[in-house]
């Protein structure tokens, strides 16, 4: 019986490679090449330009921590916008804090949405919720146009190719800083250190030259290249390190939890010295 298999090149010399059962959606999009399939190992799982974006056994990591961190940092989260994730995963997380009235998910790629309905529905189900407006635009423009409207903006982009290029400049950033009001904060994905730390050196210099204080923290997310990925949190006023996490209370999480908020930014040595 032939089997077939699976590798994201993640970079020239080296790739993850996990064995497939079933090919549900391969289709060129507008924006990007999607598919989704059904390994063996991960269960089903989205790729975008062939790199894996999210899969159903690990998709709380990365999902969870985009959200949380900033969500319980911040004393009122009315508004919050999340750029790009289109699979649902960081609104699901978003809708866990009653303080939030309205969530806005704004992806470029509608594509993206429609099939992570179809086909990773338990990530995918927060989007038809009430509280929720979906936006099928370009995240960057909607944030140009939107000043002051927002609490915490959260980017869920994919790695810094094709259309989110632009997600990881500094004119980004200062635009993120002109949607939020006075007291916002925002956090972005920002990639490994083992292949990328000029991109996680680069984002901190641009955040650090807009907002006032700045943080990175990480998660272990294994189908993610090398398994320890960063992410890049930029506030106005309050610190996630001031947090009193005992104040923190439990939610329904797999990963992050009150203990975990401040070990989540005690970086190895090596990240240390990329972000200083």
């Amino acid at each position: 019986m032939t089997e077939i298999w699976f590798t994201e090149k993640q970079t020239d010399h080296y790739g993850i490679t996990m064995k497939l059962k079933e090919m549900y959606v391969r289709e060129q999009t507008d924006f990007q090449d999607l598919a989704l399939v059904e390994t063996e190992e991960w269960g089903t799982m989205l790729l975008l330009d062939g790199m894996v974006m999210t899969t159903d056994r690990d998709e709380f990591v990365y999902h969870e921590m985009v959200a949380h961190p900033a969500l319980f940092t911040h004393p009122n989260p009315e508004h919050v916008l999340v750029v790009g994730g289109g699979d649902g995963g960081v609104i699901r997380e978003v809708l866990k804090h009653p303080e939030v009235k309205r969530a806005v998910l704004v992806d470029i790629d509608g594509k993206v949405i429609e099939y992570s309905k179809k086909y990773l529905p338990q990530i995918a189900s927060g989007l038809d919720d009430p509280r929720v407006e979906v936006i099928v635009n370009d995240g960057f423009k909607h944030i140009h146009d939107h000043k002051n409207t927002y609490d915490v903006i959260m980017v869920d982009s994919t790695e810094p190719v094709g259309p989110a290029v632009q997600l990881f400049t500094r004119g980004f950033y200062q635009g993120i800083y002109d949607a939020l009001k006075e007291d916002g904060m925002f956090v972005a994905q920002t990639d490994n250190p083992w292949f990328k730390a000029d991109l996680i050196r680069n984002v901190n210099r641009d955040v650090r030259a807009v907002f006032p204080i700045v943080r990175t923290y990480w998660a272990n997310v294994p189908t993610y290249p090398s398994g320890m990925w960063t992410f890049t949190l930029g506030s106005k006023k309050y610190d996630p390190l001031d947090l009193d996490e005992t104040q923190i209370p439990e939610i329904d999480t797999k990963y992050y939890s009150p203990r975990l908020h401040k070990a989540a930014f005690a970086l190895p040595k090596f990240v240390e010295e990329l972000v200083k």
